[in-house]
């Protein structure tokens, strides 16, 4: 289980007071379920995310993993797969090696990830393009791409900003199944970030509204 318990964050801009932008928000996410964060932008939605990660510390809470508090833990020690709005690909790679990344550097021979990265993008419809390089896509091609990166090392946690926002409606529905399947297949506790309150609901067994710095449940 993922838990964000009393989490406040001040936003300092460059000139002015700071900003409470989070108000001892309190989350809990089970293994295998979905959690859906809505609210409008600036709203700390990202933040919140951002220090489930390790991006960001908060100024005051704790975030734990199954009963441990990892809020000192490095991100790259969590386990956790992310995926934000500006995708985060490595432009110097081509897309199954931006796909194995992950799988990489948890030792796994290049060509055995290589091969898990192939069949991964088979099932987001991107065989074609396994040696392209990111920058040769569309983007809604690319945010397709970090989806299968984020979901190839089967992480205890899976944080997602906005990740159908590029992607047409026929590929979102589509895609919403399969995240429903991989997510209860392999347990991630699962923290979706959105706008689209009508895609939260589909996605997520629970929904929380951030306003004023404050998570409100809203189902």
């Amino acid at each position: 289980m993922l838990e964000l318990l009393n989490i406040s964050k001040q936003w300092v801009p460059p000139t002015g007071a700071p900003k409470a932008l989070l108000r001892g928000a309190t989350v809990s996410v089970s293994a295998g379920e979905t959690v859906a964060l809505l609210g409008p932008s600036g709203s700390g939605k990202s933040t919140l995310l951002r220090i489930a990660a390790g991006l960001e510390q908060a100024d005051a809470g704790m975030v734990r993993m199954d009963g441990a508090d990892i809020s000192a833990t490095p991100p790259e020690r969590r386990g956790f797969a992310l995926m934000f709005q500006d995708f985060a690909l490595f432009p110097h790679l081509n897309v199954q090696d931006n796909v194995a990344f992950g799988l990489v550097e948890q030792r796994i021979p290049k060509a055995a990830a290589r091969d898990q990265a192939r069949a991964m993008l088979a099932r987001f419809g991107l065989s074609a393009y396994a040696l392209s390089k990111v920058w040769q896509l569309s983007g809604g091609e690319q945010q397709r791409v970090a989806l299968a990166r984020a979901l190839i090392t089967r992480p205890r946690a899976l944080l997602l900003d906005e990740p159908f926002s590029a992607l047409d409606a026929d590929l979102r529905l589509q895609l919403r199944e399969e995240f429903k399947a991989h997510i209860a297949e392999h347990r991630m506790a699962t923290l979706w970030v959105t706008h689209d309150e009508s895609e939260a609901r589909a996605m997520a067994a629970r929904g929380y509204r951030l306003l004023e710095g404050t998570l409100l449940r809203i189902w």
